[in-house]
């Protein structure tokens, strides 16, 4: 793999940019690899590079139904936090935040991260106490947070509207460590590092099923022919519990479309991530100008990536009292994503009740901050099976009740 840099560009602009090499491979499947991972989206490719980087483990197959980062990982708005209450999820994302800081210089791939810094507005007396409560618990965690008052949200933010009639700001969980990140660069980055290390990115391979003998995994049937694999890791979002019937288990979540939208580019006027859980919205700028917009997942369950009119409707009038300039501007495309949730809200990182098979799902409403951190901890679960990243996600706690909840922090706001 060449390496990018400064003087590679240079060197190419004199070869006419004829010597660049395809960022990854794209061979033909073998009969057998040592892991499969199912699903090449972030946590599915970042799963496999960990388990190169980390364990040593490089034969392995990441195979797509469709095209590399095609799914949620490129559906997202791309914004990265850990300012999580439960310790489990607070670990976990803070992994993540903290590897997101480096992704760059390690894949060799200009990941655009930005710590632009996170707020999560408070417009109601509950959400006050209720992310105090959060600040003193990521204080008991490591993690760097703090609540500031309404007029530091105003400094930090010029363009909002804090006496809004009917929720007015009254504070702010902030997190100058949060931010975002280029979401395409990131599956890239990660795909092209897994290639160099001599795994295969297979596209256009959709797993049609599961093949196990005495209770433990043999391989996958796919539409590229049968793969044997001495294990199996299930990374697949919103169609996690179609996978997972292949497999004879049923898991505890459900799919829903999660919509977001942008609008035309304007001059810069917000450097930093805003999320109002109170109205159900959250925006950011991008690097192009777009203000990137979100809100809540749809209330019905549906495998749609596309966009609907009601959640314009929804979540833009939400926030035009707290961003009036927002009011005047016009859109520039919509989109959906499928999202898998769980009950408590909070991810499956678990073996499974079939042998050597394990699961990376239930991330909800917030993947992509959490890819770095979810591969690095799946990767060891699988490597050595056994994580301390993941304890506390395991698939038993249904059943036991030991209930990671996170409907607060993860349920709504992203």
């Amino acid at each position: 793999m060449k390496r990018y840099s400064a003087f590679a560009i240079a060197r190419e602009a004199m070869r006419h940019h004829e010597g660049w090499e395809r960022a990854w491979a794209s061979p033909e499947p073998k009969r057998k690899y040592d892991v499969i991972i199912i699903g090449a989206g972030g946590h599915g490719l970042a799963t496999a590079y960990y388990l190169g980087k980390n364990f040593g483990i490089t034969n392995v197959a990441i195979l797509e139904k469709g095209w590399l980062g095609g799914g949620n990982t490129g559906r997202n708005t791309t914004i990265i936090r850990s300012n999580y209450l439960q310790d489990p999820s607070a670990a976990i994302f803070e992994k993540s935040r903290s590897l997101y800081e480096t992704m760059s210089q390690d894949l060799n791939m200009n990941v655009m991260f930005s710590p632009r810094g996170v707020m999560m507005l408070a417009q109601t007396e509950h959400e006050v106490r209720g992310w105090k409560r959060t600040a003193h618990a990521n204080a008991l965690q490591g993690v760097t947070t703090e609540f500031i008052s309404p007029r530091r949200v105003k400094e930090l933010c010029p363009i909002m509207n804090i006496d809004g009639p009917r929720y007015p700001v009254l504070g702010a969980l902030w997190q100058p460590r949060g931010g975002t990140a280029r979401h395409d660069a990131v599956a890239w980055g990660y795909a092209r590092a897994c290639s160099a290390m001599g795994m295969h990115v297979i596209q256009k391979c959709e797993v049609t099923g599961i093949r196990s003998e005495g209770g433990k995994v043999r391989g996958v049937t796919t539409s590229r022919g049968d793969i044997d694999c001495d294990k199996l890791g299930i990374v697949v979002a919103g169609n996690s519990g179609h996978v997972a019937n292949m497999a004879g288990f049923r898991l505890p979540l459900e799919s829903v479309a999660l919509q977001a939208l942008v609008s035309e580019p304007i001059k810069p006027c917000m450097d930093v991530v805003v999320m109002a859980n109170t109205v159900h919205g959250y925006m950011s700028q991008s690097d192009k100008g777009e203000m990137v917009i979100g809100g809540g997942t749809d209330g019905y369950n549906n495998y749609t990536q596309r966009g609907a009119f009601h959640h314009i409707e929804e979540t833009v009038r939400a926030l035009v009292e707290t961003f009036p300039m927002i009011s005047r501007l016009k859109m520039l495309r919509q989109w959906g994503g499928i999202v898998d949730v769980t009950g408590d809200r909070s991810p499956i990182l678990s073996k499974t009740p079939l042998e050597n098979c394990f699961i990376n799902a239930g991330w909800g409403t917030g993947g992509f901050k959490a890819i770095p951190g979810s591969g690095w901890g799946f990767a060891e679960l699988m490597a050595r099976g056994h994580s301390t990243l993941c304890d506390g996600f395991e698939l038993d706690r249904f059943r036991e009740g030991r209930f990671v909840d996170e409907s607060v922090a993860a349920g709504v706001a992203h």
